[in-house]
């Protein structure tokens, strides 16, 4: 049995068949993170099924939780980054399509 956040959940063994440098390279990775291969392997597909939309990258919600988390910029960084992009723009080339 495992303990959890949400109480005691029951393990059960789950068989994968990989190739064998599929297997080296997730050998080196749980080894760079001082892990067992069964603990890199079950964070990873935990990660999977335990993300809700709301906590993928650019979901609206991400982007809500980005901008309450700090470093929170101040006025001076604002302006800054309006001049950036301002600076950056293309003049808009305004052509006539029907003019031949």
């Amino acid at each position: 049995m495992r303990h959890n956040r949400t109480g005691v959940h029951r393990m059960t063994s789950l068989i994968i068949e990989l190739p064998d440098d599929l297997v080296l390279s997730l050998q080196e990775m749980a080894a760079a993170q001082r892990k067992s291969l069964q603990q890199l392997a079950l964070e990873r597909l935990s990660s999977l099924v335990d993300m809700s939309p709301a906590q993928r990258a650019g979901s609206p919600a991400a982007v809500l939780r980005a901008m309450r988390e700090p470093p929170h910029p101040d006025l001076a960084d604002v302006e800054e980054l309006d001049a950036v992009i301002a600076a950056g723009r293309l003049p808009i080339r305004a052509r006539d399509l029907f003019s031949d």
